[in-house]
């Protein structure tokens, strides 16, 4: 358990540095325009969606009705859906964990947990999963608190900070794409993206480009078993 501990922080410390900083830019935002500490230790335990935490400042802020940020946070977050098909081969001995797991599920989570098997320990590994998830949550939870406590001590000009999120996925990439040496998923998905964006424009081609990875993902897979 030591060592798979070990082997889940080492592999977890690009998210940590990211979730610092994210989560710091969060809890100063939402204690800028009005909301506590306390909003800020419960939204990152319970809610736990950095973008979708983001937007909830605003829509409250703005005094949107709950099924109004409920929609947003949803639409926000639904492409974690896809994530989820994908792992359930992955998740399935995981016992009673699994519901934590896919409480705990993110993008950079997904990353961790979907890498190549060949870096991710056979003894443990649903121990590994669970750790990963465990301590991406803890990241978060203290990036979140640690910014709305400064928030309240020193004024502080958040522009651009939410960039952080952007940087740490292009590191998780290229870290995933030196590591494996099967490529076509990453470029399906960088195809499938750039194609919807193009069609669908930028405020609307998420939902579009997670539909047509999830289904060229799925004729791959089915693919390569056939071969």
């Amino acid at each position: 358990m030591k060592k798979t501990f070990r082997q889940a922080f080492i592999h977890t410390l690009p998210v940590l540095a990211g979730y610092l900083f994210l989560g710091f830019g969060f809890g100063i935002i939402l204690e800028a325009n009005g909301f506590g500490i306390g909003l800020a230790f419960f939204m990152s335990l319970l809610i736990y969606a950095g973008a979708g935490q983001y937007a909830a400042v605003g829509l409250l802020s703005g005094g949107a009705s709950l099924l109004t940020i409920g929609l947003t946070t949803f639409m926000i977050n639904c492409r974690h859906l896809f994530y989820g098909i994908s792992l359930l081969g992955k998740y399935k001995g995981a016992g009673i964990r699994k519901a934590y797991m896919i409480f705990g599920l993110t993008d950079e989570t997904y990353a961790l947990t979907s890498r190549d098997d060949r870096l991710i320990p056979r003894e443990g590994r649903y121990d590994y999963y669970f750790l990963v998830t465990l301590l991406d949550h803890i990241y978060w939870i203290a990036g979140c608190v640690l910014g709305a406590t400064v928030g309240t001590l020193v004024e502080f000009n958040s522009e651009g900070i939410d960039f952080v999120l952007t940087a740490l996925f292009i590191t998780i990439f290229l870290e995933q794409w030196l590591t494996s040496k099967k490529h076509a998923p990453a470029i399906i998905g960088i195809v499938a993206t750039a194609a919807c964006l193009v069609v669908f424009g930028s405020e609307k081609f998420l939902i579009p480009a997670m539909i047509v990875i999830a289904v060229a993902l799925c004729l791959y897979k089915e693919d390569q078993s056939n071969a």
